[in-house]
């Protein structure tokens, strides 16, 4: 067993086929100067057949990932027409002499090389693309154009040193059972791609494997644990065999709750939203009962490409996620990047810490034009379904006014246009800075509703990076200082009477099921993969003690102390955990 990181949630077990590592035989010798015009056409011809190439990849893979996630051929198309990648090319082969193949060659090291000496997760997985881009070019300048595919005729589970974007139209979901790499991020392209198509994967074996697999060894992967066996016992094959039979089981069982209400056994409601990214995701979320999307995270419209989105592209996906979602609640919440999410295009000053720096709102403010621009796509699609616009990482009145003041200028440029848009639009702010919950009585005055934003507010109360391993075991949602905010918040915005919803991870972790009741949360918006699992223990669970548990859960001097009343609760009967469903009947 080797234990790797889940990056596609599920389980496989099949025979594994291996794709072998290509090794590249570049000419040695220099070129003639009187050679370098032939060398340049060989250059723009290959860079010709590759974008042909990726368009046509495009093109395939439009029915199964949808239009929005096919823009991460767009970024591959963007490097074969950067003028700083091809610079380097030409420059290499004006002033060393070298064939066109070894100057594409050294100018892929080279950009690949920074981006893995950068210390952000997101930008070393770029280093992916420039690999595959590069590799695609080097197949046509040498000639070398024959892969090694996997079988068409028999299921197999995918393994490699790293995939990258384009292998994947290789892919058959009818044969693929799995992927496996050595190398690779929960972030990347391929990750995304997996998870899109409901491919197990699991990934980050470099390093891990007494002996590398071999194409016919047998495979058991758990995309939810990140394990990995390799030629496995058959008590352990039975074993899987039983754990994915339930699995399947319970997920046919829990889509049987789509149209069940969402309500505790004694009545109390509760909606359950998605946080979504894109239209094929909001689709997902429909199909899974969603009561609407809490949170569209915007910035994944402006990644993975070469420069930021028109007015007009947001505007076709903000329209199309509204229709739909067909009359449901759609909050839109405007750029959040900064931090952990940069742009390629956007040169952003370096910080010593960018989560506390220039990053969402103030980005926003500071760039106008670029908020102005996508406020407008928001308001015109707001025209088509009950969207909402919220602000990320306010912490100040005056950051609030002024975006509203922006957002004025816009109304008023529309008006003066006869554009059409809602003009009864809610607006409201995530709750994710301890300042913006001190004075959370102040804000809810001036917004319609209030989104906590559970996992950056747990990691700026208790100063934790939780993506830093060294004290990540300190990052605890269900720390006293987290639930005392949590219920300030509350109690700001009950006295205003304006809406919250609760996103974030902890929205989907039915541990904190009996915080909400006991809170009186009446919607909580998680990943769509979530819903129905917090659904199934929802409906399971009564609302009717909510005062006693948090009668309880106030005076716990401790994390460990507010678990073991959590845990009571739920042996109590009061909280059920997620077991089998409970028998399901009618539809929508």
């Amino acid at each position: 067993m080797v234990e790797g990181i889940g990056a596609s949630s599920g389980i496989a077990m099949g025979r594994a086929f291996v794709i072998p590592t290509w090794e590249w035989d570049f000419p040695e010798k220099l070129i003639d100067v009187a050679d370098l015009a032939f060398e340049f056409e060989r250059l723009y011809d290959g860079i010709r057949h590759s974008k042909d190439e990726i368009e046509q990849i495009k093109q395939e893979f439009v029915g199964v990932l949808g239009e929005e996630q096919t823009q991460i051929f767009d970024a591959h198309l963007a490097i074969l027409e950067d003028p700083v990648f091809m610079s380097e090319v030409q420059g290499i082969m004006q002033r060393q002499y070298k064939a066109a193949e070894v100057a594409v060659k050294e100018a892929i090291e080279k950009f690949v090389g920074m981006f893995d000496l950068l210390d952000d997760q997101y930008m070393k997985e770029r280093a992916l693309d420039i690999k595959d881009v590069g590799n695609r070019l080097l197949k046509h300048l040498l000639g070398a154009l024959e892969e090694t595919l996997p079988p068409k005729d028999q299921p197999y589970i995918l393994v490699a040193k790293e995939l990258q974007p384009s292998q994947m139209v290789h892919l058959d979901t009818q044969n693929a059972l799995g992927m496996v790499t050595m190398l690779g991020g929960k972030t990347s392209h391929v990750a995304i791609m997996a998870r899109a198509m409901g491919v197990p994967y699991v990934l980050g074996l470099e390093g891990k494997l007494e002996e590398q697999i071999q194409s016919g060894d047998f495979l058991i992967i758990d995309g939810d644990e990140g394990v990995v066996y390799v030629n496995p016992t058959e008590e352990l094959i039975e074993e899987y065999n039983k754990r994915k039979e339930e699995w399947l089981e319970v997920r046919a069982q829990l889509q049987k709750l789509v149209c069940v209400p969402t309500q505790t056994e004694d009545g109390f409601s509760m909606q359950l939203a998605a946080n979504i990214s894109s239209v094929r995701e909001a689709e997902r979320a429909v199909q899974n009962g969603a009561s609407g999307v809490g949170l569209f995270r915007t910035e994944f419209l402006y990644m993975d490409r070469h420069t930021f989105p028109e007015e007009e592209e947001q505007f076709n996906v903000y329209r199309e996620v509204a229709e739909r979602l067909a009359g449901r609640r759609i909050v839109i919440r405007t750029l959040d990047i900064g931090g952990d999410k940069n742009l390629d295009y956007l040169s952003l000053p370096e910080e010593e810490n960018p989560s506390l720096g220039y990053r969402a709102i103030r980005i926003s403010l500071d760039r106008t034009d670029l908020f102005k621009t996508q406020l407008r796509a928001i308001l015109r699609a707001s025209s088509y379904g009950n969207i909402h616009i919220m602000y990320p990482m306010i912490s100040s009145l005056d950051e609030l006014r002024r975006a509203n003041e922006i957002l004025d200028e816009v109304k008023r440029e529309l008006e003066a246009s006869q554009i059409p848009y809602c003009r009864d639009i809610e607006v409201g702010i995530m709750i994710e800075l301890p300042a913006a919950v001190m004075i959370s009585d102040l804000l809810a005055r001036e917004v319609d509703f209030f989104s906590i934003g559970t996992n950056d507010l747990v990691q700026y109360i208790l100063a934790v990076d939780r993506m830093n391993e060294t004290v990540a075991h300190l990052y605890d949602p269900f720390h006293p200082a987290v639930l005392r905010m949590l219920q300030f918040t509350l109690e700001s915005a009950k006295r205003h009477g304006i809406h919250v919803s609760v996103c974030g991870e902890l929205a989907g972790d039915i541990r904190a099921l009996p915080i909400w009741l006991a809170l009186g949360v009446t919607e909580l918006s998680m990943s769509v993969q979530s819903i129905l699992k917090v659904k199934n223990s929802l409906i399971q669970s009564r609302g009717s003690d909510s005062a006693k548990i948090w009668s309880e859960l106030a005076v716990c001097p401790t994390s460990s102390a507010v678990m073991d009343v959590l845990n009571k609760y739920v042996q109590a009967g009061m909280v059920d955990e997620v077991s089998g469903p409970p028998a399901a009947s009618g539809c929508c």
